[in-house]
């Protein structure tokens, strides 16, 4: 059972929900993404998500995108991310999903990629621009290297793409909770709860919801639905704003 999964089952038998926040590796520098890990595990994050920089990061709103340019502007690129995240492990074991695009794993290499951020000590992957359809041999490295791989759904996944992402996805299943970009407005209605429920018909895997969440009263929501949270847009506008992240996420925890 990877790291993951473990924090899922414990946070159940507890009728806990899991917080994961995300954050932008690198934004604004590498030293101070180390003292936010610090500072998100104190505050009650359970699994942190780290954005890996990338030039074109089509899913990402203008938060994350900012939050991207300046990461690269710092000369962070996916093999610093994975020597950052060994070095985060002499101190954390809080488990730690890269998100990522494709094209830079596809340069690394997916074998060599898989197996250095499994030695780095990654726990899972998200890469948004890579459908299960197109993932045979990311999902065989993954699995190799005993990684999570993290798949996601949304309001208009048919159930055969629900079955399909089921089917691929360890450690949890990533459900947008809207139809467009990170940072974009959250409602919480029909459409989300329908898809949510046949998810949770189709599987026993936990179910995280990301994309939207930006208050406490909406993670609260969210968590009434789902396995997990995930905040994303709305701490990296902080980090960038220089205000205190501990205390928002603590709030979060507090209301899930």
């Amino acid at each position: 059972m990877s790291r993951i999964e473990q924090t899922f089952k414990q946070l159940k038998k507890s009728g806990r929900k899991a917080l994961i926040p995300y954050i932008m590796t690198g934004d604004p520098s590498l030293d101070v993404t180390s003292k936010l890990i610090a500072d998100l595990e104190s505050a009650g994050a359970d699994i942190i998500e780290l954005g890996v920089p990338f030039s074109d990061p089509l899913a990402d709103g203008p938060t994350i995108q900012r939050a991207s340019e300046r990461a690269l502007q710092q000369g962070v690129t996916l093999r610093k991310v994975l020597d950052f995240v060994k070095k985060i492990r002499q101190t954390s074991q809080v488990p730690l999903i890269l998100m990522t695009y494709y094209n830079p794993v596809f340069k690394f290499g997916i074998e060599a990629f898989a197996k250095e951020a499994a030695d780095a000590g990654v726990d899972g992957l998200i890469i948004p621009d890579l459908i299960p359809d197109e993932a045979d041999d990311f999902i065989s490295a993954a699995r190799r290297s005993k990684l999570d791989t993290i798949f996601l759904l949304a309001p208009t996944s048919t159930q055969e793409r629900i079955k399909k992402v089921v089917k691929v996805s360890t450690g949890f299943i990533y459900y947008v909770s809207i139809t467009g970009i990170t940072g974009a407005r959250l409602s919480i209605g029909g459409p989300m709860k329908d898809t949510l429920e046949s998810v949770k018909g189709s599987t026993n895997k936990p179910v995280a919801v990301g994309f939207g969440i930006s208050t406490p009263e909406e993670a609260a929501a969210v968590s009434k639905l789902a396995d997990g949270v995930i905040v994303g847009s709305a701490i990296v506008r902080l980090i960038a704003e220089g205000k205190d992240v501990g205390e928002f996420v603590r709030n979060i925890k507090e209301a899930i």
